[in-house]
C-alpha cells in the first residue's frame, strides 16, 4: 500500500515507492504446489469407507495450511513498502498490526547497499541508511537497489559541490 496523501507533509512529494522484492513469494508458491499435490494424494488414498469425511478433513487441513503458509506471507509481502519522498524515507509493513518508520533525509549521513549473489541475479539488495544515532536502518529486498540508492544519494547531496564554505 503506497503512502496516502494525508500522511505527507505540506508540499512533500513522493519520489518513488517500491514493494519488497517478489523473491519472498517463491517459497509460498512452491508450498502451494506441494500442498495441492498432497491434497490430491490424500483424497486419492483415503479408503472408501472413510469418504466423504476424509475428503472434508483433507480439504480443511489444506485450507488452513494454505492460509498459514501461502496467504499470510503473500499479505506480508503485499503490505511491505518503502517510500522515498523529498524529505524522508518511509517504511510501512503489517497485515493487522501496522508498523511504520520514518527517517528524515537530513538525518542520513551515508547510504550504502549490499547484494548477495542471489540478490544480483534477482536484481535486488539491502539498502543501508546510516545516521549519527548509531544503528543503521537496513531495508532488505529492495528491488532495483542501485536505482533507489542513486535516488536517495541525489536527494541527500543535491546542491552539495563537495567544498566547505
Amino acid at each position: 500500500m503506497p503512502v496516502n496523501k494525508d500522511q505527507l507533509g505540506n508540499g512533500e512529494q513522493v519520489i518513488l515507492t517500491v514493494r519488497t522484492h517478489a523473491k519472498a513469494l517463491v517459497g509460498p508458491a512452491l508450498l502451494l504446489i506441494v500442498l495441492g499435490s498432497a491434497l490430491g494424494i490424500a483424497i486419492a488414498l483415503a479408503p472408501p469407507a472413510w469418504q466423504p469425511i476424509a475428503t472434508y478433513v483433507a480439504i480443511g487441513v489444506f485450507a488452513l495450511l494454505v492460509v498459514w503458509l501461502v496467504l499470510v506471507p503473500f499479505l506480508r509481502w503485499r503490505t511491505s513498502t518503502y517510500t522515498v519522498t523529498d524529505r524522508r524515507i518511509i517504511t510501512r509493513k503489517g497485515i493487522l498490526n501496522k508498523v511504520g518508520h520514518d527517517l528524515p533525509l537530513r538525518r542520513i549521513n551515508n547510504v550504502n547497499y549490499e547484494k548477495s549473489l542471489t540478490d544480483r541475479m534477482l536484481g535486488c539488495g539491502t539498502l543501508v541508511l546510516e545516521t549519527a544515532a548509531g544503528q543503521p536502518l537496513m531495508l532488505p529486498d529492495v528491488p532495483g537497489v542501485e536505482k533507489v540508492h542513486r535516488t536517495i544519494a541525489d536527494l541527500l547531496f543535491a546542491g552539495d559541490d563537495g567544498y566547505d564554505d
